[in-house]
């Protein structure tokens, strides 16, 4: 029996667009359905994490979770990926070989950062690599006339940065970590801080002035926010317009 996002504690973003605001670090997960199945967008942190993703995702929608889109390498986006038994995985080009050579190391970023080091490790073990890489642009065809188009938009926050368009009357983005709302945008060692301003020009260009943009991190925000944010973020880096 399917139930509301209210009741789950997702937000409907748009008309059959939706997202979750993960514990822990604040990390989103998207929703997208449609007649022949579902996309998610990011797995969470942990297999625990995935799990419940899946179910929820199942529970809203009546269909199984058929594409599962990852918007970068980083750990609480793609540890719960070994929980979408059967997904088709996406992602920016280079990622696979990111996830197949950094177990270790993101492994020790979640310890890092605070994730149970039994978690941190069976999720490491468990590492899926995407086997659909995103140079371009890529449409996925959910069914029913819900198209989705995936974008390489990076590098920027890091080398693999793959945003999400969902097409319909209000068009919503989801951005992964090129944006955040909830915080400063962190850079890590993996960041490209030369080109994140220009990652977020491509972003905007991709969903246009009047998009909804969901950050990786935080709530909802509008163009306006984002062209802030890369304004910001080239002041940061001393990046020239």
């Amino acid at each position: 029996m399917t139930v509301t996002w209210e009741e789950l504690g997702w937000e409907r973003v748009a008309p059959g667009v939706g997202r979750v605001r993960l514990p822990g670090w604040d990390c989103t997960a998207g929703l997208v359905p449609g007649r022949d199945g579902a996309l998610l967008i990011d797995a969470g942190s942990s297999l625990a994490e995935g799990a419940r993703l899946r179910s929820e995702a199942e529970r809203l929608t009546g269909r199984r979770v058929t594409h599962l889109a990852l918007t970068h390498p980083h750990f609480d986006h793609v540890f719960g990926a070994a929980a979408l038994a059967g997904a088709e995985v996406y992602a920016a080009v280079g990622t696979d070989a990111v996830l197949a050579a950094g177990a270790e190391e993101l492994r020790a970023d979640a310890v890092r950062n605070g994730l149970d080091e039994a978690t941190a490790e069976e999720a490491a073990s468990a590492l899926v690599r995407p086997r659909h890489p995103v140079s371009g642009e890529l449409t996925l065809d959910l069914g029913g006339g819900r198209q989705v188009l995936l974008a390489n938009v990076g590098p920027g926050h890091t080398a693999h940065d793959l945003a999400v368009l969902v097409p319909g009357e209000t068009e919503v983005v989801f951005c992964g970590d090129l944006v955040e709302e909830s915080g400063e945008p962190q850079a890590g060692p993996d960041a490209v801080p030369s080109r994140w301003p220009a990652a977020l020009d491509r972003l905007l260009a991709f969903g246009g002035d009047d998009a909804l943009y969901v950050p990786g991190h935080g709530a909802v925000v509008d163009a306006a926010f984002v062209r802030a944010q890369r304004d910001a973020l080239a002041a940061r880096f001393g990046v020239s317009p």
